[in-house]
């Protein structure tokens, strides 16, 4: 088109001028007309599926509530069976919006709010889940990285881990001489095995040519151990860390049935000394509630840092 406009003629004849206008603001509509017709058209949201908001609901929402439901049914039926010698749903219901009305009261060393008898637990806990991690972690890395430490050590876990937590407490009494330093022992012995073989694992199933490529560049086994083990072995240890945490809960609700003091397992052992079932029943349900809260934030620090590995 533009070859042809300065090909025109430079003196058209009168005749000829109307022609060459019209041919030139035929040529510029046409080119008009296709940069609208090539231009983007904004995107219009498709409208939501019906049926997949129907299958999500069927399969995401509808099974959970049945499973609540079902395990509210049969609450209902034992507690009519036994004479309501178990509180009802809904008897445990009207005590739990008592509890939770004031969770942190103060009565004296013994009478304490629900609240504060979680924070307490959750103290230990973090106290012995931490050092269990110290220890636990670099020991797994050394008994994956050597052989001879992995035969060294290899029959002593096997011989301690299946061990029963509340058998370690009296040692811990005996001990430390106190029933809170001996409840944090219980929770570091149990909860230290799941991260010890699983970091472990973790290293002696990094690729060997990682190792020999390392070997040939003669990296230090400090820049081995940060540049090659640690990344591969990350997913591995972070799932010994949630398996532990969730060791060390279960844990620490049969240690403080014994040792006493605050806790949510004190509080569980003080209200049966009640006889108040319904406090024991709404201890059940937060202690799970506190236990699924520490594995969901687990899975997903874990889903965070594990990587899919990129094939070409």
């Amino acid at each position: 088109m533009v070859s042809a406009v300065f090909h025109a003629p430079l003196d058209p004849t009168p005749a000829d001028a109307p022609d060459a206008h019209k041919s030139i603001a035929g040529s510029a509509l046409s080119t008009v007309s296709t940069a609208k017709n090539t231009a983007k058209a904004p995107e219009v949201p498709a409208p939501r599926d019906s049926g997949a908001l129907s299958r999500a609901f069927w399969q995401n929402v509808l099974p959970p509530v049945l499973g609540l439901g079902l395990l509210v049914g049969l609450w209902a039926l034992v507690s009519a069976s036994t004479g309501r010698s178990i509180p009802s749903p809904y008897e445990t219901w009207l005590q739990a919006v008592e509890v939770f009305s004031n969770p942190f009261y103060r009565n004296g060393p013994n009478d304490q709010g629900v609240g504060w008898n979680v924070l307490a637990s959750l103290q230990r806990v973090a106290i012995g889940f931490g050092l269990a991690a110290l220890v636990g972690i670099p020991a797994g890395f050394a008994i994956g990285r050597f052989a001879f430490l992995s035969r060294m050590f290899n029959p002593l876990i096997s011989l301690l881990r299946p061990v029963s937590p509340l058998a370690w407490l009296p040692i811990g009494l005996l001990v430390f001489k106190g029933a809170n330093p001996a409840a944090i022992w219980t929770i570091f012995i149990c909860s230290i095995w799941p991260m010890v073989i699983n970091t472990a694992v973790g290293v002696q199933r990094v690729p060997q040519d990682y190792l020999n490529v390392a070997r040939v560049l003669n990296l230090s086994e400090w820049k081995v151990l940060t540049k090659i083990l640690f990344p591969s072995v990350l997913p591995y240890m972070l799932t010994g860390v949630r398996l532990a945490v969730g060791t060390a809960w279960l844990v620490i609700v049969a240690a403080e049935m014994l040792t006493g003091g605050v806790g949510i397992g004190f509080w569980v052992w003080d209200e049966w000394n009640n006889l108040n079932v319904k406090n024991i029943i709404i201890a059940i349900f937060v202690i799970g509630i506190v236990g699924l809260l520490l594995e969901a934030a687990l899975v997903k620090l874990a889903t965070a840092f594990t990587f899919e590995e990129v094939r070409t």
